[in-house]
């Protein structure tokens, strides 16, 4: 099994004392790093996905809550068609109280093939069970999210985030764009070399961020300007000097 890679207790890691989901995410995905996993929040629907360098990858799919309940389970059941495993990550109740010292929730997530992890407030990480190998169903979705996985440039979700934007492949090139255009109207054409989606980024303006100058050039609206004082972005030279479009 991939978790035997490792010892059942991980080096404590320093975690935020937050009352939020995120502060599992990292512990979490430093377990995983340590299986030789490159692992990502927040993708298509997940806390955290996590591939192994194989070829075809091991996907592994993490779902993270503050205690280990019900809901915990439904999510992971409604992803587990994706993955060849599915960790639970909670943390560790401090009165020794939680579904983790339930053996009847253990015995449900071992029924079920998932792992679990309790995450201790000095953020070490503790296999309660492990996960088991299960065949692939769903491979349309499994797809996706190692197509969501590769294009998105490091890793900037943190899994378990409710209150703020995903920053998705798609949303890192249509800021690419964005920078682009900063300064004036540009050509798609130039742009594609730097930026591959460009030109149906451009076309669909899924977020309102460029406008049409004519066929094949755009510009930079408000939105576009506001979006880039939001998640500031290195300049893309990707048009030589002088040939900005008019």
């Amino acid at each position: 099994m991939i978790w035997s890679r490792l010892a059942p207790v991980s080096r404590p890691i320093a975690a935020q004392e937050l009352p939020l989901e995120t502060a599992l995410y990292l512990p979490v995905k430093r377990f995983l790093e340590k299986l030789g996993f490159t692992v990502k929040g927040e993708i298509g629907g997940c806390d955290l996905v996590a591939l192994s360098g194989d070829a075809p990858p091991i996907v592994v799919i993490g779902e993270l809550k503050l205690s280990f309940n019900l809901e915990l389970i439904l999510q992971a059941v409604d992803r587990a068609g994706a993955a060849d495993e599915v960790w639970l990550a909670a943390r560790f109740s401090e009165r020794g109280k939680g579904r983790e010292s339930d053996a009847r929730y253990r015995n449900l997530c071992r029924r079920l093939g998932f792992g679990m992890l309790a995450v201790t407030k000095s953020g070490a990480v503790e296999v309660i069970v492990s996960p088991t190998t299960v065949p692939r169903r769903d491979l349309k979705r499994r797809s996706r999210l190692i197509t969501e996985h590769r294009k998105r440039q490091g890793d900037p979700a943190l899994g378990g985030s409710t209150r703020a934007p995903i920053m998705t492949a798609y949303r890192q090139q249509a800021l690419a764009c964005a920078s682009a255009l900063v300064h004036g109207p540009r050509k798609v054409r130039d742009l594609k070399p730097a930026i591959p989606d460009a030109p149906k980024i451009l076309l669909h303006n899924v977020y309102g961020w460029f406008d049409r100058v004519e066929r094949g050039i755009y510009s930079l609206t408000d939105s576009g300007r506001a979006a880039l004082k939001r998640w500031p972005q290195p300049c893309v030279d990707s048009v030589p000097a002088g040939e900005a479009a008019p």
